[in-house]
């Protein structure tokens, strides 16, 4: 029976628990949605305005159901670093796991702040310290490319102008301990971290979305490098898993980049 357990894996993963099936209403209910165009969404007890309900559902995907940030501590109030806080979905899934937590979050994209604070407040969440800046290697400004949702970056081939930055060394060495440390600026990872890297020790967790754009050097083994100096063990994951990569070299459905990892570090 073995043909019938791998064929009825899939439909049994996607039903397994509350928040797979929550998934599936909410694929029915949004799925349909005009992309890139702003709607307001609600699953469980929250509310929020998105800037693109499929972005929005994979984030719900990977937040709440597989649950990429989970981690455990035994401080009642960990103190959390979120780089890239985008809509507000990873400091919603970080206070239902603990209350308590003193939460950072940066986010460079004017257009997305101005959501992630009316989302921030919608939901009742006051205890958040935003910065409304881009995490970076220096306090000079960076030149960034606006695009839609959550696709912003250094490398985009949108209009490039300059906002404001914060050097995240700075803030990493402010701090006694740092419970977990979320890196997920599209891009720009590789040059914050190498600034960074003799300014980790305090860091007990660290998720990297690893991002490699399309003419650039792709800078993977200078992240491992960093994970590996500073004692981290890590697992490298990808929602890829792409078919013929011998020939099939490009991000699907992204004209500028053509490999996305996640990142988990974790100290034993």
């Amino acid at each position: 029976m073995y043909w019938l357990r791998y064929l009825l894996k899939e439909p049994f993963q996607a039903l397994r628990t509350p928040r797979d099936r929550e998934f599936i209403k909410l694929l029915l209910k949004y799925g349909d949605s005009i992309r890139h165009d702003r709607k307001h969404v609600g699953f469980g007890k929250y509310h929020l305005e998105v800037p693109d309900v499929m972005s929005f559902l994979w984030q719900y995907k990977e937040i709440f159901v597989d649950e990429f940030y989970f981690f455990k501590t035994s401080n009642s109030k960990p103190v959390i670093l979120d780089c890239g806080s985008n809509i507000g979905m990873s400091i919603l899934y970080f206070k239902e796991l603990y209350p308590d937590a003193k939460i950072m979050a940066f986010e460079a994209e004017p257009a997305i702040i101005e959501l992630l604070r009316s989302n921030l407040i919608r939901n009742n969440i006051t205890d958040i310290d935003l910065i409304p800046k881009a995490v970076w290697k220096d306090e000079e400004g960076i030149w960034f490319g606006s695009e839609s949702a959550d696709s912003s970056s250094i490398y985009s081939k949108a209009k490039k102008r300059k906002i404001d930055s914060v050097r995240l060394k700075d803030y990493l060495e402010k701090e006694e301990q740092i419970d977990f440390l979320k890196i997920d600026i599209e891009g720009a990872e590789t040059e914050v971290l190498d600034d960074c890297r003799n300014s980790l020790s305090n860091v007990k967790n660290l998720f990297v979305e690893f991002h490699s754009y399309i003419g650039n050097t792709q800078g993977l083994a200078d992240i491992i490098r960093i994970f590996e100096e500073n004692n981290f063990r890590y697992f490298i994951d990808t929602n890829q898993h792409r078919l013929r990569p011998f020939v099939n070299h490009q991000y699907r459905g992204n004209d500028v980049m053509d490999l996305q990892l996640n990142i988990f570090g974790w100290r034993e």
